[in-house]
């Protein structure tokens, strides 16, 4: 969410930033200004009711005690709380509209950003070289069908399209992938966290996906009682949360966590025929790197993160290249986003495997998420930033299609080694 200030204050900014992501936000912007004048006015209208309702019943005992007549006294105080209760209700109306007004603005991008959507994103560096080969490269699907690692046709039996079966060392691998991305996390001082994989409306309201994709996510209605929940897109839905409703001290911060989770997407996405296999799926595995900073600290935290990705990335040995996005094609809560993008030769070009972002004070003001400065004792909101390390649904194909031999074997990547027990090629299964 917005600063109401900021907006009040810049609301030139706001719609000059706003259109950067393509949204044209000039009539909501006015709209928001002007509901935010009538709450207040209507806020200090019922005090000042209110007040004026405690200041004539406190004259009641001594009216009464001098003899005089109180009906007068009780007919104007009902009709102070008649004006106040319809205030009340109308403010009500106000703030609803108000709130999905609010609701509904993309953040703010960050102003060195270029404007619109993909087609102006920014590949900033390169590491490594293509991979280049001496004979005709198999399809990741055709490679792990031959080498025993994937059951997509039971996949699909089991759950429908978007979906697949990890088995024997596909299943192994697909582990290694997890824990080698854990180990690393460890090592870098960052706490693991295991969340609920069903989570609340609220989850998503704060992380800035709902309501505008709430139709993109799992939804469970519990037969038994009122209860809704939904399947979590991402750990970041939950992560964002940890600390709602919260006032952290400044001496909490930074927080530094990573969590492994399923990721449920109800849009798998196209089924062109360069994304078959398990590129899109509805269900996916993923490592999320979180982190909760000081404003001045947000900057340093998102290239800590970046740089985490990266190496994550190189320690495959994979070549990619790190893009900044344009401000049109960053999600809805981000100010900037940093994609970490591989080769998969059978897709012919580049794919995103981790996006590193940073929503500054975005959804920390949805989720009211606050620190306490030591100094000044004032609170703050503080900045969230978040980054894939990694999801396996494109690393694992990239894998097998990059390391694969003429003869259909594929070479494990040194890093993986240890988690399979020193394996360090995978041969076709003979039939």
């Amino acid at each position: 969410m917005l600063d109401i200030k900021y907006i009040k204050e810049n609301p030139d900014d706001v719609v000059k930033r706003l259109a950067m992501k393509g949204k044209d936000a000039k009539e909501d912007i006015d709209r928001i200004i002007e509901l935010d004048a009538k709450r207040r006015s209507m806020i200090a209208e019922t005090e000042a009711l209110k007040s004026e309702q405690n200041k004539v019943s406190k004259q009641i005992p001594a009216l009464k005690k001098a003899g005089q007549d109180v009906a007068p006294i009780f007919a104007q105080m009902k009709e102070l709380s008649d004006k106040a209760k319809d205030i009340d209700a109308a403010l009500k109306d106000v703030e609803i509209e108000y709130t999905n007004l609010m609701l509904g603005l993309p953040n703010l991008p960050d102003t060195d950003l270029k404007p619109g959507g993909k087609e102006n994103n920014e590949p900033i560096r390169y590491f490594g070289e293509p991979h280049k080969f001496d004979f005709t490269p198999k399809h990741h699907v055709d490679l792990c069908t031959n080498l025993g690692l994937i059951d997509y046709d039971r996949g699909t039996k089991l759950a429908g399209s978007g979906f697949w079966i990890y088995k024997g060392m596909g299943a192994r691998l697909e582990w290694a992938l997890l824990n080698y991305f854990i180990d690393c996390h460890v090592a870098d001082g960052y706490e693991f966290i295991l969340p609920p994989h069903m989570l609340e409306y609220q989850c998503g309201l704060t992380a800035g996906q709902f309501p505008k994709f709430a139709d993109e996510v799992y939804k469970i209605e519990n037969p038994t009682d009122d209860r809704v929940h939904y399947m979590l897109p991402t750990a970041e839905a939950a992560l964002a949360s940890i600390y709602r409703d919260e006032i952290l001290s400044e001496a909490d911060l930074p927080k530094k966590f990573f969590s492994y989770t399923p990721c449920f997407r109800r849009e798998a996405g196209s089924y062109r025929s360069d994304e078959r296999g398990m590129v899109r799926g509805h269900q996916f595995n993923k490592v999320e790197m979180f982190q909760y900073t000081k404003p001045e600290d947000s900057d340093a935290a998102f290239e800590e993160l970046v740089t985490k990705a990266e190496n994550l990335v190189k320690g495959l040995g994979f070549h990619f290249r790190t893009v900044k996005l344009a401000a049109g094609d960053c999600s809805a809560s981000m100010a900037r986003t940093y994609d970490i993008e591989i080769n998969i030769p059978s897709m012919n070009g580049y794919k995103e495997v981790s996006s590193v972002s940073n929503a500054r004070d975005y959804q920390a003001r949805r989720g009211q998420i606050r620190f306490k400065r030591e100094v000044t004792g004032k609170t703050e909101y503080v900045h969230t930033l978040n980054g894939s390390g990694l999801a396996t649904s494109r690393i694992f194909p990239a894998m097998v299609e990059q390391n694969q031999l003429a003869d259909g074997s594929v070479v494990v990547p040194e890093v993986l080694r240890k988690y399979l027990g020193g394996v360090e090629v995978i041969h076709p299964v003979t039939k």
